[in-house]
């Protein structure tokens, strides 16, 4: 900033002038009598006064030329402190955005609101690896979106080619992108892309996507142990099928879904016909192998959107969402031809298996959960009264 602007140089100038004019006398005193010195000592005086005064006015304005520089300096340094500080503040946000995310979901709000401020462009996308699968967690809207992400997925993979383990942490520009892997536990399970037309890429810039990438990296890793976690907690160890629980939850939820979009919503119940018997001459060993292999039947043969449930002892759920009754009934006989034509061999000798199935439709606008499973269950045994290995409908369902 100028101390002096143009309209004050003239009148500085004024005063100079004004200045000498009430001095003058004096002034001249002071040459009369240097002039005197100089005769009498033989010293030139005036010359010597007039290059100090000279050198005087030179070191004051370096010294004012100093001061200004040290001050623009010290402007910058303050402008690059706040940018520094307002960096460390948006990461810290980031961290405690995703720091509360638990699910995917959750992270993928949480990279839309904070990510693109973060590396200074919109254009940001991030890809993470969930099962050998590229997963969208930002990137392109609209039309266009499965193309982009198409692409996206090519460059991604072009980016972490190699051992996935190897976890390189270490930006790569490919496909005109600059791509830094996502790196957790030793091991790449993401991407984070820029396209390089939003550059220039300063040191800045790589240090806030190294941070936002390290930070990213850390939150998915820990979703996806959670899930795993979750799942395992969800799950009955020999079958592989979820628990009791969560397929209760799930038929709650499914009932409201269906409620609200005015879709149906089938179950069925199986049960293994004479597994006690299977117990009683096998061993509980031969029982536990039976129930494994319906388990695998059952992922075989259903949809991955079908949950599967170990509901009890050999009693097995199946939830069956946007599927009509005459739908569910088509699944339940292609499931009890898969179980009877399977063999579970056990020391040697095979063992023959059968199931009996109730299969009901939830209602319009049903909500209660236990007349729906309870429905279900009674199909389930006049399928076994009936003689076993067969299929019947809930008879409210079927008048429905």
């Amino acid at each position: 900033m100028k101390i002096i602007g143009r309209g004050d140089r003239v009148l500085l100038a004024g005063f100079i002038i004004a200045a000498i004019v009430v001095f003058a006398k004096p002034v001249r005193y002071v040459l009369d009598v240097a002039g005197e010195v100089e005769r009498s000592s033989g010293l030139a005086l005036v010359p010597a006064l007039i290059i100090l005064t000279v050198f005087f006015v030179f070191s004051l304005q370096a010294k004012r030329q100093e001061a200004r520089v040290h001050a623009l300096e010290a402007e910058a340094e303050t402008i690059q402190a706040d940018a520094r500080a307002a960096e460390m503040e948006r990461l810290v946000t980031f961290g405690q955005a995703l720091g509360r995310s638990l699910d995917l979901e959750a992270i993928r709000d949480a990279v839309a609101q904070q990510l693109p401020g973060l590396v200074g462009t919109d254009a940001a996308w991030v890809l993470v690896r969930l099962d050998g699968t590229w997963h969208a967690l930002l990137g392109a809207a609209g039309e266009e979106r499965r193309e982009t992400e198409r692409t996206h997925q090519h460059i991604a993979d072009h980016a972490t080619a190699g051992d996935p383990r190897a976890g390189s942490p270490k930006t790569v520009v490919t496909n005109g992108h600059l791509c830094l892997p996502l790196t957790a536990g030793g091991q790449t399970i993401g991407v984070v892309g820029i396209p390089e037309s939003a550059g220039p890429f300063s040191d800045t810039r790589h240090r806030n996507l190294a941070a936002a990438a390290a930070l990213l990296a850390i939150s998915v890793r820990n979703a996806q142990l959670f899930r795993e976690v979750r799942e395992h907690g969800l799950r009955d160890g020999l079958t592989g099928c979820y628990n009791r629980t969560h397929a209760v939850d799930m038929i709650d939820t499914e009932l409201r879904r269906a409620r609200r979009s005015q879709a149906t919503t089938s179950i069925i119940m199986f049960d293994i016909d004479h597994f006690k018997q299977v117990n009683d001459h096998h061993g509980h060993l031969c029982g536990d192998a039976v129930l494994a292999a319906v388990g695998d039947r059952m992922r075989a043969s259903l949809r991955i959107s079908d949950l599967k449930c170990r509901y009890g002892g050999e009693e097995f759920l199946v939830l069956l969402p946007d599927t009509p009754l005459a739908g569910a009934k088509h699944v339940a006989e292609t499931l009890r031809r898969d179980i009877a034509e399977m063999q579970v061999v056990w020391k040697e000798s095979p063992v023959q298996v059968t199931a009996s199935f109730g299969v009901t439709a939830s209602l319009p606008s049903e909500v209660d959960r236990q007349a729906f499973i309870g429905r279900a269950d009674a199909a389930l045994y006049r399928a076994k009264d009936q003689g076993r290995n067969c299929v019947r409908l809930a008879t409210e369902a079927a008048v429905a």
